[in-house]
């Protein structure tokens, strides 16, 4: 994965109009504070337009209780965290740090990089990551807070400062249930045994030396007011430096979220020394009309995931709430991030691939739909102006246009050419990594007369998001057909380079793979899921595999909410134009993920 580089800074939302003196005047106006968009209804507002942006603003000082710039809006990820509770998305600690640094990349102030108190691997993945990214400093001074979750107790805290101490800028997230079901059935304590235990553990991470301390009142959506302002309270007292609000179970509208931030913002003690937070999930399809609410309350740091994955439904979306934030900067007083947006899509794809979710094709913004127009209407209105029903531009995420790439990829195509059009459509690849990967681009474009930009993808996929590969798939020989039990002969070779073969039965050519798979490997494994869809049309299209495998009771994690020991499972994926080949290397993938976890 490349190094870390300069964060460029936000641009805030720009108007336009087709009159340049009603356009000055509109800018003059926006920027003396003015409501332009209610005393100006005929103007559009566009996210799309690059010329017209203000100055740059900067991201200031990291101060944890503190934000100097009051426009400042933080974003806090938890992709690592959150995120790899979604069924199948298990992610290896090499996976985990790729990703970590992409998110650098991308300028997210706060990386959750886990829950340390999980597992081995977990405390392992955050403390690496705690030592990587977290100290590689760009020319501007930006580093990523690195974050350990721990639920109230002293041996997960300790356990997370002692994965997360390693970084140059170190935090503790605590947290504990306040809502009467939770606190009754759950917890089983009462009001003042919450609130002592809560004030107790902040106090406790700040004795180990953590200056930045996180505080969680779980399901704060559905707590009784009084009493959370009280606990909340209590915990500034003891030295938390931010209040994280979250609507764990999805329930809040967003006009009840809004006002719940700024009722926590007008009655809770000693508010004005903290940052407030929010933590939406997604049970309604609520979670980024909720996170922009908060926002307008005066939460000033908001909780996300790539792709919106993480628990049930999911969480908010990074790349919708950054990109509403910038589309909307007349409706939220002109509030901006430290995103670089450029980055968002690839960023996406990295996070799809490594944890085997894939992405609904209409999904905002990212999606394979997103910026396609179908429709006669619309396509007229984009030929004649895109503004007309494009409100941002792909290139503003990193996605380039591909019927404006102008190179055309085939057999004949070089490395130079196949390497400029992964650089625009947002890959950066190390040069093992191209090399690698132009040897199957070759293979492939022997058997096609063009490649596609989602042929490309696949390859990338297949090359270089996988798992450490302790199997690699050598050879593979199927036999089948309508009168009799299919068979296939499988050669892989391990990490030691030692090859292996074997010969099985089955009820088709992917059963009869697996299974001969399975008597190489010698690991125990149960296929929970199996799809697979074409990435571009015709008989010479490439398949993209993605299967989910359970392995043994052993492999098993704490799940932070509930403290139940949860087993894992784990997700691959794998590309060819012969489907049982990718399906075996999607199979394969999912092994290798699976033991590196042993």
């Amino acid at each position: 994965m490349a190094t870390l580089i300069r964060t460029p800074f936000f641009s805030p939302t720009t108007f336009t109009s087709s009159n340049n003196n009603n356009q000055l005047l509109l800018l003059r106006l926006h920027s003396s504070k003015q409501p332009t968009h209610s005393s100006f209804p005929n103007f559009s507002i566009s996210c799309s337009s690059q010329s017209q942006s203000q100055s740059p603003r900067h991201r200031p000082p990291y101060i944890p209780n503190h934000i100097p710039d009051p426009s400042y809006v933080r974003i806090f990820d938890t992709t690592l965290r959150d995120g790899e509770q979604s069924p199948g998305a298990s992610m290896t600690s090499k996976e985990k740090l790729d990703i970590a640094r992409q998110l650098a990349k991308l300028g997210v102030d706060i990386i959750e990089a886990g829950f340390p108190a999980a597992s081995t691997d977990d405390f392992e993945a955050v403390k690496m990551i705690a030592n990587e990214v977290g100290n590689a400093v760009d020319d501007n001074g930006y580093v990523p807070v690195i974050c350990g979750l721990s639920r109230c107790n002293e041996n997960d805290i300790q356990t997370a400062w002692n994965a997360v101490k390693h970084a140059k800028r170190p935090r503790i997230h605590t947290f504990i249930a306040t809502s009467a079901i939770h606190m009754e059935f759950k917890l089983r304590m009462s009001k003042q045994q919450v609130i002592d235990k809560a004030r107790t553990m902040v106090a406790f991470a700040r004795s180990l030396g953590c200056q930045d301390v996180e505080f969680s009142p779980e399901d704060a959506g559905r707590s009784d007011r009084e009493f959370l302002y009280q606990i909340l309270g209590e915990v500034i007292k003891a030295g938390a430096t931010t209040l994280n609000i979250p609507d764990t179970v999805g329930i809040t509208m967003p006009s009840e979220f809004g006002k719940l931030i700024a009722d926590i913002k007008a009655n809770t003690p000693g508010v004005e020394n903290v940052i407030i937070s929010t933590h939406c999930q997604n049970d309604l399809g609520l979670s980024t009309a909720n996170t922009i609410e908060g926002a307008r309350a005066g939460a000033r740091q908001l909780e996300v995931t790539i792709n919106g994955i993480g628990e049930r439904a999911g969480n908010a979306s990074l790349e919708e709430v950054v990109m509403a934030l910038k589309c909307g900067g007349h409706i939220f007083n002109n509030l901006f991030t430290g995103i670089n947006t450029r980055h968002i899509y690839l960023t996406s794809r990295m996070v799809e691939e490594y944890s085997g979710l894939q992405l609904q094709p209409h999904k905002a913004l990212v999606g394979a739909n997103a910026f396609a127009h179908e429709s006669g209407i619309h396509q007229d209105g984009m030929l004649k102006h895109k503004g007309t029903y494009e409100i941002i531009s792909p290139e503003d995420i990193g996605l380039e246009r591909s019927n404006e790439a102008g190179i055309v990829l085939g057999k004949l195509s070089g490395r130079h050419a196949m390497r400029k059009r992964l650089e625009e459509l947002g890959y950066e690849l190390k040069d093992d990594q191209v090399e690698s990967l132009f040897w199957r681009f070759k293979a492939v474009a022997e058997q096609k007369k063009r490649i596609t930009d989602a042929d490309l993808r696949a390859l990338v996929s297949d090359e270089v998001f996988q798992a450490e590969p302790i199997w690699k798939l050598d050879d593979l020989q199927v036999t089948c057909g309508t009168l009799g039990l299919s068979t296939a002969t499988v050669k892989l070779v391990g990490d030691d380079g030692s090859t292996h073969i074997a010969c099985s039965v089955g009820t088709g050519p992917v059963d009869s793979a697996y299974k001969a798979v399975d008597l190489i490997v010698k690991e125990p494994a149960t296929l929970l899921e199996y799809s697979m869809i074409a990435v571009t049309e015709g008989i010479d299209a490439i398949a993209t595999t993605r299967v989910v495998i359970r392995g043994d009771t052993d492999q098993t994690s704490t799940h932070a909410l509930t403290g139940e020991s949860v087993q894992r499972t784990f997700s691959g994926t794998g590309a060819g134009m012969d489907v049982v080949v990718s399906s075996v290397k999607a199979y394969i993938a999912a092994i290798n993920k699976m033991l590196s976890f042993k």
